[in-house]
């Protein structure tokens, strides 16, 4: 198969697997009520992917060796304390990022 075959192909299939998952749920559940696993799936897998993004971010802390984790436990707080003042998770992120990086860059926690 010569190259631009290949990736017309490619192309089409991503197109229609795009498509497809995209249309299966108004063709599933168009007339009719969700299940009640999907309900609960549904309401429960936003704040479960948010916990595992916070576990993974912290899984290389050094919690036994300056600056012991005080830059993220800070920023985490910041932003925490941020998104529940402001409910702006767009404004939380970019703040708490920014934060985190000024922290780590400038090394305002050496004295520990």
């Amino acid at each position: 198969m010569t190259d631009t075959l290949q990736i017309l192909v490619t192309i089409t299939a991503l197109a229609l697997a795009t498509f497809a998952t995209r249309v299966l749920p108004f063709m599933c559940f168009g007339s009719r009520e969700p299940p009640l696993m999907l309900l609960t799936i549904e309401k429960n897998l936003p704040p479960m992917i948010l916990m595992l993004l916070v576990i993974y971010c912290l899984k290389d802390v050094q919690w036994l060796a300056a600056p012991y984790g005080i830059p993220e436990l800070f920023s985490i707080g910041i932003v925490a304390g941020l998104h529940f003042w402001k409910r702006n998770a767009m404004l939380s992120i970019f703040i708490g990022t920014l934060l985190y990086m000024a922290l780590v860059q400038f090394n305002l926690f050496s004295f520990l």
